[in-house]
């Protein structure tokens, strides 16, 4: 979209401060590279932008959050309704003396953990796995390493539909294996992450440590959502994924990892049908040998052409 097109489409949204685009293409925005247009495409300033954002847009109008767009699958004909992406105007990070960190949802999980180091706080280095903002990262408890976001989350932020923002406990939540049990018409706008002391290079150091464990078993440098599948109880996604023979294989553009078999992979022209596809196969093969139906990690949105 040319620059005129993004400022003559505020007139859609006058009181905003943010820019407001119409018909953005979603492969700009997800880590995927696929995706058809959004309506609007909203990036606040700050948290203030957002809620006038949200008194002034339509109440029928549907809503999508994005951050860095991994997890997310948007389908080729685009989202029908508001794309409002946190990361940006709603990325910072404070130091609460010694009791922690608060960081806002667009806040990349990778900027998150070193920030945290460099602050002297230890807990946190596990979110330099998370390919993704804090926003998402809470919606759905992502986890590496062994570790998941709710375990060091001490109180939230979310807005509402009207604009509003409030805090809440960790204990007005049901959380469980990459599931949060969500309020509707909320969505986190922050968290108060609740962290121990520690020594500032010994926190580094694990972040390096994990990151390089990380190259080696995923495909980081490819265009990928991270893992496409949640793992089933006592078991991997990758593992069965694997046992069926299942690496390598591709529909159109789209192909299962040969490095991590949970990863699927644009090899330079995938379109979403063909991701979406390819997920279906891998289910329906898995289903066939093992009798284990997969079930989806990343979100599936918008419209198919």
């Amino acid at each position: 979209m040319t620059p005129t097109a993004a400022m003559n489409s505020k007139r859609y949204f006058p009181t905003v401060r943010g820019e407001v685009r119409r018909h953005e293409l979603m492969a700009q925005h997800t880590s995927w590279r696929v995706g058809g247009p959004a309506d609007y495409y909203f990036c606040p300033c700050d948290r203030s932008d957002l809620s006038q954002f949200l008194q002034v847009v339509p109440s029928e109008t549907p809503l999508l959050w994005v951050g860095l767009g991994s997890n997310l699958l948007v389908r080729d004909a685009g989202f029908r309704g508001a794309v409002i992406c946190c990361h940006g105007g709603l990325s910072g990070l404070t130091q609460l003396e010694d009791r922690g960190v608060v960081a806002e949802a667009g806040a990349a999980c990778a900027k998150v953990a070193r920030f945290c180091a460099k602050a002297g706080f230890s807990g946190a280095e596990f979110l330099a796995g998370i390919p993704g903002t804090i926003g998402g990262a809470l919606a759905m408890n992502a986890g590496a390493f062994g570790s998941e976001i709710w375990d060091i989350v001490d109180q939230v932020e979310l807005i509402n539909r009207d604009g509003r923002i409030q805090q809440h406990p960790t204990s007005a939540f049901k959380t469980g294996y990459r599931w949060v049990e969500l309020l509707p018409d909320h969505w986190f706008v922050g968290a108060t992450l609740k962290l121990v002391r520690g020594a500032e290079d010994e926190g580094r150091q694990r972040i390096r440590s994990l990151l390089v464990e990380r190259s080696e078993k995923q495909p980081i440098q490819a265009s990928s959502a991270g893992s496409v599948f949640r793992n089933p109880a006592e078991d991997h996604a990758a593992r069965l994924i694997d046992q069926a023979g299942l690496k390598g294989l591709k529909v159109g553009g789209a192909m299962v990892s040969h490095q991590h078999a949970n990863f699927i992979v644009n090899t330079g022209n995938a379109c979403a049908w063909d991701i979406e596809k390819l997920i279906a196969c891998i289910q329906a093969r898995v289903k066939a040998k093992f009798g284990v139906l997969l079930e989806t990690e990343v979100r599936i949105v918008g419209d198919r052409l």
